[in-house]
């Protein structure tokens, strides 16, 4: 059980954690679609601007092209910089995928030690089944309590996993907005 209650207090840190970073690192689909429109339209004084005046992880890298510290190979650089941030983006998403499994595993440990627990009883009071009634209640609240804390990582890991999902997308939307107009430029 107490373990139980440490998943469940890991899961929330790591929901908690993950929302402050997010929210400091997602630049928004607006963003994205804005520096889109603006490049389209090879404006790209407004596309470095908009980069400029946005935070986020996205346009941090879009600002370090701009800024010509991505070198001759832009494709290589972006490349590079977005797995770097991609993967602090996962960070602790697997640990949550973990616990959705492990929960009620660990649910079901503390029901048959309960189980156990109860059937014992019933061999010392020589054959009262009423005896058995509270073990086995106890028993099944740690399952529940199990499936309880799978459930809440299973939420967290999820909603997560989509923003991680959204982001991955606006930045190839982003990216493929900067390779064809170094297209363009180049031809």
């Amino acid at each position: 059980m107490y373990l139980l209650l440490a998943c469940s207090l890991f899961v929330g840190y790591i929901g908690i954690e993950r929302v402050l970073f997010y929210g400091n690192m997602d630049a928004g689909k607006a963003f994205a679609e804005q520096f889109y429109t603006q490049m389209k339209l090879r404006r790209c004084d407004q596309a470095q601007q908009l980069a400029a005046g946005s935070h986020g992880g996205l346009p941090l890298i879009l600002q370090e092209v701009f800024q010509g510290q991505a070198g001759p190979d832009v494709k290589a650089f972006v490349e590079m910089q977005s797995g770097i941030f991609i993967a602090k983006l996962r960070n602790r998403l697997y640990y949550l995928s973990v616990i959705v499994t492990m929960a009620p595993l660990l649910g079901l440990l503390g029901t048959i030690s309960g189980m156990i627990r109860a059937f014992s009883v019933l061999n010392i009071q020589s054959g009262q089944a009423i005896a058995i009634t509270g073990g086995v209640g106890e028993a099944l609240i740690a399952t529940a309590f199990g499936l309880c804390v799978a459930i809440l990582a299973l939420a967290v890991h999820a909603y997560f996993t989509q923003r991680l999902d959204r982001i991955i997308t606006d930045m190839e939307l982003c990216f493929s907005a900067l390779e064809t107009m170094a297209e363009k430029v180049g031809q």
